[in-house]
This record gives structure tokens, C-alpha cells and sequence, in this order.
């Protein structure tokens, strides 16, 4: 039939440059009758900012000056958070504020599924505007299995990397007010603190982000990761320090995880009944 052939021609004309799994992210922006579509969006042109944003120092921008190349960053991610209207642009961020409560399993997925596409689509983008330009390729978190063959070692330190960035994001975000500037100075600490943290964890690249992993791998491969440590580095690894991360977040200030309450805490107690009427 005419219909099909014409379909089977763009198929295969689409077919080599779409990324593998964009398709998939693209489906799943409508889940729920296009209820988190808002959400895709956000989380699909964060991406691309945050990639653009603070991928490029070092390599654009401050080749020969690391002041230049944090500050360049510490930009990057304030634009990116302000531009793409406060995406997580992070699934191990996802996972928490899922467990935590802060949206439904249904949105936590809409918002991975975002991110995912965004990064997909962004690392294609960025070498086209590097080779149009005659600048630095990007690069992006890689796991080496030379001498950690089951990513143990890797693992610990995404791990030990994501439980501190959601103490950050915790704390600058809901325990310290910063009054009227809260919004710069909360994103110039978070930018400073996940540069610090990339600096101080560099066993998986570092990537401190599922997304940025799992898409880098693809766009630089053309499939799917196919070593397992790589799952348990960049995904298994992070999901479990974002829900121990949301598990102390609880014992310290309470609430619920996964919507039961923990046996211990809150350590930060509830508000005195004087300091209510003085916040009133």
C-alpha cells in the first residue's frame, strides 16, 4: 500500500539520527491524559539548559581558569532551574521527592521520562553546535570496569555524591529562608555544592545523575548500556542513597516516606506554640 511505504520511508530516514528511547519519552508526556505534561516540559527543556549550562565550563568557557569555569557553572544551573521553570532534571531527585511525597509515582515517571528525552536530544545537539563552531566536544560520566569490574567502588561514591546533594537540596530549600533573595542564593549554594560535590567524587565520571549516564552512554554508543555495572553505578546506586537520603530527611524534620512514618524522630520537633504566634 502507498500509506505504508511512505510510512516505511520516513521511518527510515528518521530512524538513524532519533536517539534510541526518545520515542518512548515523547509517549510518555501525554500518560494520564497529558495531567503531567507540564511537568514533561519543564524537565525536557531543563535538561536541555542544564546540559548546554554547565556542561559547556571548562570546555567553552574558562578552558584555562577554574574561577571562571565555577562561576560559568554556578550560572549555568540558575538559568537552567529559572528558565526551565524549577525542573528536577535529576531521577535520583525524583526518587526522593517521590518517597518523600512531593508528587505521585505517575509524575515521578512523567518527570524521568522528560529529563530522559531532554538529555537525549541535548548531547546530539551540543557536538552539532561544537562541530558548527569549531569548539570542544562535550563529554559526559563514564563507568570504567578495568579495575572495578561489578562497579562496587564506583557505586559508593555516586552514592556517597547523591545523599549529600539531597542533604543540600533539603536544606537550602526547605530549612534555611534567605529572606528576599532566597531564590539566587539558594541556587548559587546548590550550584556551588554540586560543583564541590563532582570535585570531591570523580570514581563514576562523576555523574550524580541517572539521566546524564544512561543518555551520554547512547548518544556516544548508539544503544543501550549492556554492562550491568552500569545500572547498578549510575541507577541502583542513586536510588537507594535519594530514598536513605529521604529517610534521614524524615528522622530530622518528619513526615512521611512512601507514606508511612518512621519509628524514629522528628529530631527537629514541632514549632513552639509561642514561636507559631510570633510567625502569625
Amino acid at each position: 500500500m502507498p500509506a505504508i511505504s511512505i510510512l516505511s520511508a520516513i521511518y527510515h530516514k528518521i530512524a538513524p539520527i532519533c536517539p534510541p528511547g526518545l520515542a518512548t519519552s515523547l509517549a510518555a508526556s501525554y500518560i494520564g491524559d497529558g495531567k503531567f505534561f507540564k511537568a514533561w516540559r519543564h524537565e525536557f527543556i531543563g535538561t536541555l539548559l542544564m546540559i548546554g549550562f554547565t556542561f559547556t565550563p571548562g570546555k567553552w568557557i574558562g578552558q584555562d581558569s577554574i574561577a571562571v569555569a565555577w562561576t560559568a557553572h554556578a550560572c549555568g544551573v540558575i538559568a537552567a532551574d529559572k528558565i526551565g521553570g524549577g525542573p528536577h532534571v535529576n531521577p535520583a531527585v525524583t526518587c526522593s521527592m517521590y518517597a518523600l511525597g512531593k508528587c505521585s509515582y505517575t509524575e515521578a515517571f512523567v518527570r524521568i521520562m522528560g529529563a530522559m528525552g531532554g538529555g537525549l536530544v541535548a548531547f546530539p545537539l551540543y557536538k552539532l553546535v561544537a562541530d558548527t563552531l569549531n569548539l570542544t566536544p562535550l563529554g559526559g560520566p563514564e563507568f570504567d570496569p578495568t579495575n572495578d569490574a561489578e562497579g562496587v567502588n564506583a557505586a559508593f561514591s555516586e552514592a556517597c555524591a547523591v545523599v549529600l546533594l539531597m542533604l543540600l537540596i533539603y536544606t537550602v530549600n526547605w530549612e534555611l529562608n534567605f529572606g528576599t533573595y532566597h531564590y539566587w542564593i539558594k541556587q548559587t549554594l546548590t550550584a556551588l555544592g554540586i560543583r564541590y560535590i563532582i570535585q570531591t567524587f570523580p570514581l563514576a565520571g562523576p555523574s550524580i545523575n541517572p539521566m546524564l549516564a544512561t543518555t551520554w552512554y547512547i548518544f556516544k554508543t548508539g544503544k543501550y548500556p549492556d554492562h550491568f555495572g552500569h545500572y547498578f553505578v549510575y541507577w541502583i546506586a542513586p536510588f537507594a542513597a535519594a530514598i536513605f537520603a529521604s529517610a534521614l530527611y524524615v528522622v530530622y524534620a518528619g513526615g512521611f516516606l512512601f507514606g508511612q512514618r518512621l519509628p524514629l524522630g522528628p529530631v527537629k520537633g514541632a514549632p513552639k506554640a509561642s514561636d507559631s504566634k510570633k510567625q502569625r
